[in-house]
């Protein structure tokens, strides 16, 4: 793929008098703070769904943000040129890491099984490039909103299958982390929560919630990741009416995270 963003330098501090608009004024990665360099203090991360994969759009007009190197497909290929540009994009901002859901970086498949496989073939091209950079994997994530299967939630549907297909892709989502060298993994309940407490047994959606959640610690140790789990709260995130309290009350039940 040629070079994404053309005609850009790595960019570099030259202080608070600069007049180069491609320039870090205060941001100077190895000076150090307190004993640290700004670049050990400020872990920046460059994360896939905002720079890559959201087109500016809304639900009134087509996308505004067309890029380049995108050819707008679901295919492997444009995949991977994605993550090429955004591995470019962190070398020239001198940001050291980057984060991603596993459906950012790989389009799904027919069937799981094609899903992961998609995955697994993007995943090489991260490795490499990975390896040849340094800039590492600050925490990947599975996601569990944006298909039409997770309507009603993942963790906590009122459907048995929905709940064992986000199982397995969580599952592959913290294998593909650990192969990675991510440092951490997260949990975002976007769909998870009610949308109306006249077709819901709160009840019996925190105990799923909490089984789901024991149920990725309990994998975890099986395949030995050591990164921490993290659990986004979000308030009142369309379209659901109580993801915030939703994970709150179900986190402390579950085990440690180690």
């Amino acid at each position: 793929m040629a070079e994404a963003f053309q005609g850009i330098p790595k960019i570099q501090y030259e202080g608070r008098d600069t007049k180069n608009p491609l320039a870090f004024k205060h941001y100077n990665p190895d000076e150090k703070v307190e004993g640290k360099t700004m670049a050990e203090h400020l872990r920046f991360s460059c994360a896939f769904w905002h720079c890559f994969k959201n087109r500016c759009q809304d639900p009134f007009g087509a996308p505004t943000r067309l890029m380049p190197w995108d050819d707008d497909t679901d295919s492997i290929a444009n995949a991977q040129n994605r993550i090429r540009a955004q591995f470019e994009l962190c070398e020239k901002l001198q940001v050291k890491f980057f984060c991603f859901h596993d459906r950012d970086i790989a389009p799904e498949g027919a069937t799981l099984k094609g899903t992961n496989k998609n995955l697994d073939e993007v995943v090489k091209v991260v490795r490499d490039l990975s390896g040849e950079t340094g800039i590492k994997l600050l925490w990947g994530t599975a996601c569990l909103f944006s298909h039409p299967r997770y309507m009603h939630g993942a963790a906590t549907s009122c459907n048995a299958d929905v709940f064992a297909y986000a199982a397995a892709q969580v599952a592959k989502a913290i294998e593909v982390t650990k192969d990675l060298g991510g440092q951490g993994y997260t949990f975002w309940g976007g769909r998870e929560g009610y949308k109306s407490l006249l077709n819901t047994d709160m009840g019996r959606e925190l105990d799923h919630l909490g089984a789901f959640l024991n149920m990725a610690v309990d994998f975890k140790k099986d395949i030995g990741f050591k990164g921490p789990f993290y659990i986004e709260p979000s308030r009142k995130s369309p379209p659901s009416t109580s993801t915030t309290s939703t994970w709150r009350r179900a986190s402390p039940s579950c085990k440690s995270t180690g």
